[in-house]
């Protein structure tokens, strides 16, 4: 089977409370709309039945919850969880599992949250976005969830996040010809683990799986700079002692790198995936294509994906592992 894990949905109750309490958000108003298959059950089954053993996935696709208010967030988020439960209860066939999206805006009820999707809903795992309304994922208050997370040994996937209002330079007030989703996007991934690297949580959390959408971002083709740059780490900086904290890592900070899972969702790029095979290796890489966001609305990153991983030069073994076997075993599926 080819099972996708990174793929967007919008269950129809979610669609239509979102458009109630923000109706003039920007990406559900110019994208989402323009994109049927991520609110039209029916029209995501027809893309879906052009392939063969094909099954997915599903989470929210942005805009992330946290851009509501703290009091409505978690009520966001329960009626997205729900409505995805129930999509994975009534086709187990096309989704055999939900990722649980989180009001990470407020902490205490995340936790709450994520108890109540894996034990009552049977979320296989959450989703983060890489920054919290600009804030950074190893803030104290979301530590907890991190926590959970390596307690309940479920996979978290980060999904990045990056707006027109983030410029390419100080001088200006925004970016520029969508720059900042082109490289803003692999840039914001690759600072979410960065800081959850040398933050030490991997060694705090040794369950802590953490799954980044379009291969890792940055990491794989920056392999040089992260390995021998950060070896120096500290020789830069003379306001703190950074020094220090290679010392502390249990082990050279690029291995903690190379033990992320990345996706495969990188919109038909040959190369980029070559790159990304050979820096995480088949047992940390799972097929994902980002469902529906391509230029055909729906059946173009699944169909050009498959055929890259179908041509790898790699064993069946390998190519199982990444269709499907470190997909399920991540999942306890």
């Amino acid at each position: 089977m080819k099972l996708d894990m990174f793929n967007h949905i919008f269950p129809k109750t979610y669609f239509d409370k979102m458009l109630e309490v923000a109706p003039n958000l920007k990406d559900m108003g110019k994208r989402v709309r323009a994109l049927p298959v991520l609110y039209d059950l029916e029209a995501r089954f027809r893309v879906m039945d052009e392939f063969d053993d094909y099954a997915q996935i599903i989470c929210l696709a942005a805009p992330p919850l946290e851009v509501l208010s703290p009091e409505l967030s978690p009520e966001l988020a329960r009626i997205a969880n729900d409505g995805m439960a129930e999509y994975v209860d009534k086709y187990p066939d096309r989704f055999p599992g939900f990722i649980a999206s989180m009001p990470m805006n407020n902490p205490d009820a995340c936790l709450k949250e994520i108890d109540r999707a894996i034990d009552e809903l049977n979320a296989v795992g959450i989703q983060f976005f890489s920054n919290v309304n600009g804030a950074p994922l190893d803030l104290p208050e979301l530590k907890p969830l991190f926590a959970k997370m390596n307690e309940v040994d479920l996979p978290i996937w980060i999904h990045p996040t990056r707006g027109a209002n983030i410029s390419d330079y100080p001088t200006e007030e925004k970016s520029k010809y969508e720059i900042w989703f082109v490289f803003g996007w692999p840039y914001e991934t690759s600072v979410a683990v960065a800081r959850l690297v040398f933050g030490y949580y991997f060694d705090e959390f040794p369950n802590l799986k953490i799954i980044t959408h379009h291969m890792g971002g940055m990491i794989p083709y920056f392999e040089g700079r992260v390995g021998t740059s950060w070896d120096q780490l500290g020789a830069r900086t003379s306001d703190e002692d950074y020094t220090v904290i290679l010392k502390n890592l249990k082990k050279p900070h690029l291995e903690y790198f190379k033990q992320i899972y990345a996706d495969t969702a990188l919109f038909g790029a040959v190369a980029g995936t070559k790159c990304g095979l050979e820096f995480f290796g088949a047992d940390q890489i799972v097929f994902a294509s980002d469902c529906p966001f391509d230029p055909e609305k729906g059946p173009m990153y699944i169909r050009e994906t498959i055929k890259i991983i179908e041509n790898l030069p790699i064993s069946d073994e390998d190519r199982y592992k990444i269709f499907e076997g470190n997909a399920r075993k991540l999942m306890k599926l």
